[in-house]
């Protein structure tokens, strides 16, 4: 551990004492970034396609037609989620490059400034000004150091992983081809599209349920108020495509 690293944790140390409440171990889940690709991708791959199967099967009479729309449709889908989500990594990675940059020049040409800044984030958490200036002295012998503290609580930035951008228009990208076929599939088995989006829509609706009730259980919300939220969205997007498919035709 750095020499400021080691003052500051004993100051804590003497000063907060730890509290130990017996044995308790805190549960926090690590995947989020994989977790919010897989429901981009997820989301969108339940609810377009299954409305433009749902819009075909009422403006059509061949199974091969929806089937082959509707697996254009999951090819050009997944390739513009996977790109847009590797251009959001990319846009993440050239914004915090382009902050750290800015931040390296502000600490070696307002060095007084920065400092003060460091000050004024402990004053938020009630620290006397002579501890927030000791260690406001402490952190400006360590440039990188001092730049990151900067980084992370003054602009709220954490450096994210360059490799991001790749993984999330993969994960993106698959994830939605496996939520498109979900409602296409009943129309390989089947022999009109009317037949089709019967066993279409009472898949994907249980699809849907089981999707949202599990997205929301991950993020903290109600499971149930979830999967029934995104099942009525699902069930609104391919009733509208039905029906004015059925107007058109």
């Amino acid at each position: 551990m750095s020499n400021f690293g080691s003052k500051i944790n004993n100051y804590f140390m003497h000063t907060h004492p730890p509290v130990h409440h017996g044995h308790h171990q805190e549960k926090h889940f690590t995947q989020s970034d994989l977790i919010r690709d897989i429901v981009i991708g997820m989301a969108d791959g339940l609810t377009v396609p299954f409305a433009l199967a749902a819009g075909l099967s009422g403006a059509v009479d061949s199974n091969t037609i929806v089937i082959t729309a509707g697996l254009a449709e999951i090819c050009a889908g997944s390739i513009a989620m996977g790109l847009g989500g590797y251009l959001a990594g990319q846009t993440e990675v050239e914004h915090y490059n382009s902050e750290l940059k800015r931040e390296y020049y502000e600490v070696k040409h307002f060095y007084e400034k920065e400092k003060e800044e460091v000050r004024e984030v402990f004053a938020q958490y009630g620290l006397s000004e002579k501890t927030q200036h000791l260690i406001a002295d402490e952190m400006a012998k360590d440039e990188d150091k001092w730049v990151e503290f900067m980084m992370r609580y003054e602009l709220g930035l954490e450096k994210p992983d360059e490799k991001r951008a790749g993984k999330s228009a993969l994960n993106i990208g698959i994830s939605y081809i496996v939520g498109g076929i979900v409602p296409l599939s009943a129309y390989f088995f089947t022999e009109h599209p009317q037949e089709g989006l019967y066993y279409s829509s009472l898949i994907t609706i249980i699809c849907l349920f089981i999707f949202g009730y599990y997205k929301s259980k991950f993020t903290g919300q109600p499971p149930v108020k979830g999967g029934i939220r995104t099942t009525i969205i699902g069930i609104i997007a391919a009733g509208a495509a039905y029906g004015i498919a059925r107007l058109i035709s």
